[in-house]
């Protein structure tokens, strides 16, 4: 399995200018590739080829002195640039033949300087490395210091310089993980859940534990507000317009960064007590054009749901999502009769059938877990229970004085 390890990087002022001429390079050499396609196309001729656009776009453009400044940075990142374009091209046709699993992607566009992140990538051939005292020295640029969190599992490849529009920068590497390793990572456990998502609570266990929503955008409303209230009084064009605006982007990504933290936190948790998971397969698209629209993106159920599938799949732990028209919240989860449906305010209902007392939450993740075919108990998603009539032919007095009620003797 392919993972995507990310590191902080501090670069100093002259490495921050050299990474800012190679985004820059890179940029212009797509919008280049891209336009000579687009001009192959209105004429009708087929598009030139990468290799073409690599001798015309970068070799000879090298020469000239409108691109004579085209050298100041590795020829690597101008050839990936160019295979960025090919990559983005494919995937098009792939969606437009059904090739291509997803949403189907759109046609490549031209890049800007204002774009919120820009990046940068280095193959093997660049010579980047790590060197003894955890730098990350790259070709042209020099040695970056880097935040390492963790260990790299592997040697990677490539490494991919990235600016965000916070400004900060980061050094993305895809390694490749042994899967033997992997498998060792996390014990073998017999945990079977089922997981119900919601906004009052982010998560309902079919075990009856509830996890609360963090509500992290919420929670920071008002700073963000002040701090885009502050970039709106600012003239367009302006230094302080500029830094007003990394201000409102550094406040969206501590939201983002805490966010992704409690994502990766609690499913790891799941995943290393439960060897099998099961979910509901959310319309969240549908949801986020509600008015709960700022509430569902709040809680990022989405990526949620990406990283408990690709832990499980890491781990060797199985992950089921049932389809999202099952009737998990109108079933019993005791007697398994189909009540009806019933409106979001009613939190607590009693099965007509069995009359037991059943929390709507927690009798949702319990009917997840069955639809997925997994083996879970129920008796926590009981409330209470409610009096059960005997049977007729058990209740009544006998002729030797006792009187059974629901098959217990008694005196």
């Amino acid at each position: 399995m392919q993972l995507r390890y990310s590191f902080r990087l501090y670069p100093d002022g002259p490495q921050c200018a050299a990474l800012a001429r190679a985004f820059g390079c890179a940029r212009v050499v797509f919008n280049d590739a891209l336009r000579a396609r687009e001009s192959a196309r209105a004429d009708g001729l087929p598009f030139p080829r990468i290799g073409d656009l690599s001798k015309l776009l970068i070799t000879e453009a090298k020469k000239t002195p409108e691109r004579a400044w085209l050298g100041e940075v590795s020829a690597v990142v101008l050839q990936q640039s160019l295979r960025d374009l090919e990559s983005a091209y494919s995937n098009f046709f792939a969606g437009l033949k059904g090739a291509r699993k997803g949403p189907k992607a759109g046609a490549p566009r031209f890049k800007s300087k204002r774009d919120a992140r820009q990046s940068v990538r280095f193959t093997a051939n660049a010579r980047w490395k790590i060197t003894p005292g955890g730098d990350l020295s790259l070709p042209k640029i020099g040695d970056v210091r880097v935040k390492w969190s963790r260990t790299l599992l592997s040697t990677p490849s490539t490494v991919t310089v990235v600016r965000d529009s916070a400004g900060r920068y980061f050094a993305s590497f895809v390694i490749e993980t042994d899967p033997n390793a992997d498998l060792g990572r996390m014990p073998e456990t017999d945990g079977r859940i089922g997981i119900d998502l919601g906004l009052t609570h982010f998560a309902i266990l079919s075990d009856g534990t509830r996890i609360d929503s963090p509500r992290f955008l919420r929670r920071a409303e008002k700073r963000l507000k002040k701090a885009q209230q502050t970039l709106s009084r600012k003239e367009k064009g302006s230094r302080n317009r500029d830094k007003a605006r990394v201000k409102v982007a550094r406040a969206h990504a501590r939201v983002a960064d805490a966010r992704r933290e409690f994502h990766h936190q609690l499913s790891t948790k799941i995943i290393r007590e439960n060897q099998a998971v099961a979910v509901e397969d959310l319309a969240v698209k549908g949801l986020a054009r509600t008015r709960m629209a700022k509430s569902v993106h709040d809680a990022g159920w989405s990526a949620f749901l990406a990283m408990l599938e690709y832990k499980a799949a890491r781990y060797g732990r199985v992950f089921t999502r049932i389809g999202r028209f099952e009737p998990t919240s109108q079933v019993c989860s005791n007697c398994g009769v189909k009540d009806g449906a019933k409106s979001l305010n009613i939190r607590v209902w009693q099965c007509r059938a069995c009359r037991v007392w059943l929390d709507r939450d927690v009798n949702a993740a319990v009917n997840i877990a069955k639809a997925a075919g997994l083996a879970v108990t129920a008796c926590r998603a009981r409330v209470r229970p409610g009096p059960v009539p005997a049977q007729r032919e058990e209740a009544g007095t006998h002729r030797d004085g006792q009187t059974t009620v629901v098959g217990i003797p008694w005196r």
